[in-house]
């Protein structure tokens, strides 16, 4: 019967994620019944996207960062990703990444078509990538629409789930589709959840009593604190990925317009997204194309000498994760400017930055004029940043989350530097 309820649904990928999901029923995860084949400690990520696909977020960030100081201590990492156009397998850093063949082509190009696949090829392939990599721990990133498909019901494996976001409500505003039943699913499989801020911590303890939640935020690379002191431009920097929806682009560039006529600074855009396009159109809209500087994608320590070379890094996000831009800014002694809202509040205090409350332009406007005009201002706020993001730190985020991950498989071995402490 589920088979037919399966193939009957298998024209619409999200009507046959959905339908998958609701013929497993409500069996509960179960323990390894195979032995252990010898080797080093292995970890099967499902991470969704590969950070070198255009318009990636800080998730597969985070996950790159984590799994390759993993991978130099002796785990044998696998992040299983989407295919996206011009993608090819591949092992960077000692992880290796494996193209989950999630309904290649167009929908490869559709970012949220993509999505949808990825999540339908999980609930059917999940096994065999198991009995592929044997993995002591399965790890599955949170990402939209659905958060979490559910995973320990589909493997015998021990699994962590990794939470950045939770993501069902506003994609079931956004589509009109009904991925709140496959999140609140999806949370309620789960036994470890590790969440990346304090209030998403909180906010997944409550809906889900009966989890282990413990909180791993994000982390700054070292590299971001040693960048070389140069004068500041007379220029603003929004760094990241080019979209409205949660990073809030199109609030920048309004709320830009509005300080134009009271500033002489100029506003640098870095990065790549769905809604560059749009972004360049609404800037020419608002009459500030000339004042607007379009940099495309910048990685690696260049990020980093943007943000130090900048009198003020925007982050005007609508939702955050984390903040990982906040925190790099921050890091290279530049302060912040970003709306009040959770996640961003803890970063961007009084101390090191300045809020606005959420969504209003002309306060952004203002503060944005103030702060450019006021140079020693912006140097006193940023000099107070990198003590408050010093402990975010990589190596220690990768040895708390191996840790997490062996408390789910204590009778596995860690690799040669275990035992590893909750940093």
């Amino acid at each position: 019967m589920a088979c037919c309820v399966l193939l009957a649904l298998r024209p619409h990928p999200v009507l046959w994620a959905l339908g998958a999901l609701a013929v497993l029923g409500a069996a509960g995860p179960a323990a390894r019944t195979r032995p252990r084949r010898p080797g080093p400690y292995r970890v099967l990520h499902l991470g969704f996207e590969d950070p070198r696909r255009p318009g990636a977020g800080g998730g597969s960030v985070r996950t790159h960062e984590v799994n390759r100081r993993l991978a130099a201590r002796g785990v044998d990492v696998t992040v299983v990703v989407a295919p996206w156009p011009g993608a090819t397998e591949t092992v960077r850093d000692g992880v290796r990444y494996v193209l989950l063949p999630a309904h290649p082509g167009p929908l490869a190009r559709s970012r949220f078509a993509s999505q949808i696949a990825y999540f339908a090829v999980v609930v059917t392939r999940l096994g065999r990538l198991t009995r592929r990599y044997e993995p002591d721990v399965v790890v599955e990133d949170f990402a939209a629409p659905f958060s979490s498909v559910c995973v320990p019901h589909l493997t015998r494996r021990p699994v962590v789930g990794l939470v950045q976001w939770l993501f069902a409500a506003d994609k079931a505003r956004e589509f009109h589709l009904p991925f709140g039943a496959v999140e609140r699913r999806g949370l309620a499989s789960h036994t470890t959840l590790l969440a990346v801020s304090d209030d998403l911590g909180a906010e997944l303890g409550r809906r889900n009593p009966a989890a282990h939640v413990e909180v791993i935020p994000n982390g700054v690379d070292r590299a971001a604190f040693t960048r070389p002191r140069v004068e500041r431009a007379d220029h603003v920097l929004y760094l990241g990925r080019l979209e409205t929806t949660s990073k809030g682009l199109d609030l920048l560039l309004r709320a830009y317009a509005l300080a134009a006529p009271h500033t002489t600074a100029a506003l640098h855009i870095a990065g790549d997204g769905p809604h560059a396009d749009a972004a360049r159109a609404l800037a020419a809209g608002l009459g500030i194309a000339d004042r607007v500087r379009w940099l495309g994608r910048v990685d690696g320590p260049a990020r980093f000498d943007l943000l130090a070379s900048a009198r003020l890094a925007c982050v005007p996000s609508r939702r955050e994760t984390f903040g990982m831009v906040a925190a790099e800014a921050l890091a290279t002694g530049t302060p912040v400017l970003a709306f009040d809202i959770p996640r961003l509040r803890d970063l961007v205090t009084d101390d090191v930055g300045v809020r606005v409350p959420p969504g209003d332009l002309h306060a952004y406007a203002a503060a944005l004029a103030a702060l450019t005009r006021d140079p020693a201002r912006c140097a006193a706020l940023g000099a107070k940043g990198p003590p408050t993001v010093a402990h975010l730190d990589w190596d220690r985020i990768a040895a708390a989350q191996l840790a997490a991950y062996h408390r789910v498989t204590p009778g596995v071995r860690l690799p040669h530097e275990a035992p590893v402490t909750d940093g």
